[in-house]
Parts: structure tokens; sequence; C-alpha cells
């Protein structure tokens, strides 16, 4: 059957179409975003403005559009973060779903790091071993571990690159002291979860989702894009360290020129270095696996795995 999944996340609003069935690997047949950034419309802190309100509406009924042009038998909408901090985000997808009649669910910050790592694992199969998951989003950093499909710890902290970058940097590049506040709060925040995660046993493979992590990869030497999913692609800490302080003394547009990196995300790279550099220091993970497959396939196959067989 042909699967729909419309994601709303910080950054960017999704719509990816698939071929799947139970059992099958699920094949890309169309895809279509725009970096929205829902997080950059909220008003008074969190709530999502009358603007933001009104564009995410525009792109669902767009989506909704594109999707029965594209033969779409089944429509699974979900937003993340932003929706799920804003305090009318309920209100809004109300209005949505009666002008539109699409549901749109709002996923918790442990139920995307639980359905990010079974993509994960699904991807690289049972020969992983124990699996460590990151995934840096606008939002959120989310991170889990375990050896089945249903990870051990699965837990989710508001380090999103969007939102450090805004809550932290008023200039461009940042000036030293900002960074060393974000890192000292990042590191902070990682570092209680630390504990909590590596308890249930040391990781045979770490892993990273998101296309924060694929941008930094990107930059460090792995293969582009166009070179397909079943490539290789690792981000080692050993480079990411010095990319890190090369980003930070950047400026938007010097990072926008590097390869892999949009113009979109460029100001947000730094916090989202940061983060990562963070994340694999106090973890102790050495290498990180770039994974092409993350929260949107996690999605498809939880409703795959549903559906009665045939």
């Amino acid at each position: 059957m042909r699967l729909g999944v419309l994601d709303i996340g910080s950054n960017t609003v999704h719509l990816l179409v698939m071929d799947a069935h139970r059992g099958a690997r699920p094949l890309p047949a169309y895809s279509h975003k725009v970096d929205l950034r829902l997080s950059e419309h909220m008003e008074d802190g969190n709530r999502l403005s009358a603007r933001g309100a009104a564009r995410l509406r525009e792109f669902v009924e767009e989506a909704l559009r594109l999707a029965e042009d594209k033969g779409v038998e089944d429509l699974m909408a979900f937003a993340t973060s932003a929706v799920r901090e804003s305090v009318n985000g309920e209100e809004v997808l109300a209005g949505i779903k009666a002008d539109t009649q699409v549901d749109i669910e709002v996923l918790s910050g442990q139920d995307e790091a639980r359905l990010t790592f079974l993509a994960v694992r699904r991807w690289f199969g049972w020969s992983s071993g124990r699996l460590l998951v990151l995934d840096i989003g606008g939002g959120s950093l989310e991170i889990a571990s375990g050896i089945d499909e249903q990870p051990d710890a699965a837990v989710s902290i508001p380090l999103g690159a969007g939102r450090l970058t805004r809550d932290f940097f008023t200039a461009d590049p940042p000036p030293a002291d900002e960074v060393r506040a974000l890192r000292r709060h990042v590191r902070t925040e990682i570092a209680r979860t630390v504990g909590n995660v590596s308890r249930y046993g040391q990781a045979d493979h770490a892993v990273a989702t998101s296309k924060t992590f694929r941008q930094l990869a990107r930059i460090a030497g792995a293969a582009p894009s166009h070179e397909g999913q079943s490539v290789r692609r690792v981000l080692r800490h050993a480079d990411l360290v010095g990319w890190t302080d090369r980003l930070i003394r950047m400026s938007t547009r010097e990072r926008a020129e590097l390869p892999g990196v949009s113009e979109g995300r460029a100001p947000q790279l730094p916090a989202g270095a940061i983060v990562a550099d963070a994340a694999m220091d106090l973890f102790g993970v050495a290498q990180l696996e770039v994974c092409p497959w993350a929260l949107r396939e996690g999605v498809i196959l939880r409703r795959l795995d549903a559906m009665p067989e045939r």
C-alpha cells in the first residue's frame, strides 16, 4: 500500500510518501518539505502565533492535496516539540482537523526516541547488538539505548539546535562568553542522563540520525546524499571537535557554503555541533554511524506492524 507521513517538526514540515507492506522495506516514492520553522513563530515564549498557525494549516492543506494526487491510502500525521510545547498547540491542531479532517498526533519526547530507535534497529538489524541512538532536532535531543526493538532507555532533552541558537546566541558568529555558557548548559543537561542510559550496558553500535548529524558528517568528509542511502557514513568525534571550533568562528554565510549544509540550517549548526560533541564525549563514543532512517520511518514501521496480515 502507499502510505503518507506528515511530519510537523520544529524546523521543517515534511510530507513523505512511501510504498510499503508488512514485512517489506518501505520504499520512498515522493517527498515534499518546507522550512516552516514553527519554533520561530512563538509569541510570549510558548504560544504559536496566528501567522504560524495559518502557515501550518496551509501546509497541511497542500500536503493533503499532494497525498491524494500521489494515491496515498493512509495518511499519518504527527507533531513534535514545537507544537507539543506551545500552550495553544492542541487548539491549533483541533482547528486544522475541523478544516481538513487530518488528525495530527502529538508525540511525546519519549515516543520520538522510541520510534526513532525502532527505525534504526530495523535498518541495522539484530547483528548490531546494543544500540545507542542520538537524534538532534530543532527543539530537542533524543537519546535511546537498547538490545531489542523497544529501547531500555528513551529520553528527550530540550537541547534542539534551533532552540539553543535562539536562547543563547545574540550575534553571528556568537561571542565566546555565549558559546561557553551554551557548552556548560548542554553538558550539564546531557550528563544528567548518562547514568540512566548507560546502566543497561555499553553500546555495541552508536548511531546518529537527523539532519544536523548528517550535515556534520558531510562536512567532516562523509559521502554526499546523491550517492544513496546504502553508502556507509560515519562521524568521528576527533573530526567533530575540530569542526565545532571552526563552525563557531564562521558566519552563517560561510557555513552555508560548506558541502551539504543548507542555507536554512546554517545558523543553528554551531549549536548542533556543540550538542553532538557533548553527547559523544559524555557517552564515550569515538564514532557514530549515520542512519538514513529516523522518526518518520519509525512511524511507518509502527503502522505496518499494527496492520492485520492479509
